[in-house]
């Protein structure tokens, strides 16, 4: 058996500006996969549905499998909605498509900010352990993590993350193609070079490395903060950053900027691996590549 492709996450470095308090977005994400022969069988997982709750509400969304296929949804550790299926007749191309409606906003505005003192406290450290280690692909050294604790430098919690964020975005150049979807933060780190995941692995790391649990966010992002309605654009799948520090604060470390009306919350896991659009594996034909789409339209 042969492992699929994963996806990798892109996403534009541009500016949000003023917008209204909520953006109505449909999302098409069209997955093409081919084969140089018929492929017996294939056991699949696509988290392709956005969350619903908080600051977005998902109207409506479903998935689609070609070949036909009988799948079924669980959510899994991390709270995220997945799509199994499997296939056990020949095909020579497999093509999975999510279309949602997502109401958008930005982050809701209530929780108290805790100090370091509650943050280094066993309670926290019991209850978001996973999300304050390293993981292979958050991980960074000693030297990255004394720089987190030199931008921190005296700031309480709350303000140090956004720092943080903003220290990323200004070291590191946006650049599609200068990393894949095994790139390591430490890896990406050295030539300051990444697209969206790993600008968001960096933070992550560097934010575990001050002592806030923080994790990896999948999505997706209009490229257009202007945008005009019923218009259909291409867009982009996207990763960003959440921490906490008494509640959970969101920010697109790419574009340095807080998460809201443009921005779609597929899923959240400790990094990349936890919500990869799609994974699975094949028995046949070896794999010819595969192809990834993404059409946004703002409805209202």
């Amino acid at each position: 058996m042969s492992p699929q492709q994963t996806q990798t996450q892109t996403g534009s470095a541009q500016p949000d500006g003023p917008a209204p308090s909520r953006w109505r977005l449909q999302v098409v994400h069209r997955s093409r996969f081919s084969y140089g022969g018929p492929v017996r069988s294939s056991y699949n997982e696509a988290r392709l549905t956005p969350e619903n709750g908080g600051r977005q509400t998902t109207l409506r969304s479903r998935v689609e499998i070609e070949p036909a296929a009988t799948a079924f949804t669980y959510r899994d550790y991390w709270g995220s909605t997945v799509t199994a299926f499997d296939l056990h007749t020949p095909h020579e191309e497999l093509v999975v498509t999510g279309t949602s409606i997502v109401e958008a906003g930005p982050e809701p505005v209530g929780h108290e900010h805790v100090g370091w003192e509650v943050l280094r406290g066993a309670e926290v450290r019991d209850q978001y352990g996973e999300l304050l280690v390293p993981t292979r692909l958050t991980n960074v050294d000693a030297e990255v993590g004394a720089q987190a604790r030199e931008v921190a430098g005296d700031l309480p919690p709350h303000e140090a993350a956004a720092a943080v964020c903003r220290f990323v975005n200004g070291h590191m150049e946006y650049l599609s193609g200068a990393t894949h979807v095994k790139t390591t933060a430490m890896q990406a780190w050295r030539h300051r070079k990444g697209v969206c995941q790993d600008i968001s692995h960096v933070t992550v790391g560097m934010l575990r490395a001050l002592g806030l649990p923080a994790r990896y966010v999948s999505g997706y992002l209009h490229p257009k903060r202007d945008a005009v309605v019923g218009q259909t654009v291409t867009g982009e799948s996207h990763a960003w950053v959440e921490w906490w520090d008494g509640g959970w604060c969101a920010f697109d470390p790419t574009n340095s900027v807080e998460v809201g009306t443009r921005h779609v919350t597929l899923g959240r896991g400790r990094d990349y691996g936890d919500v990869s659009p799609f994974r699975g594996i094949f028995s046949g034909a070896g794999s010819e590549g595969h192809t990834v789409s993404v059409e946004v339209t703002r409805l209202a």
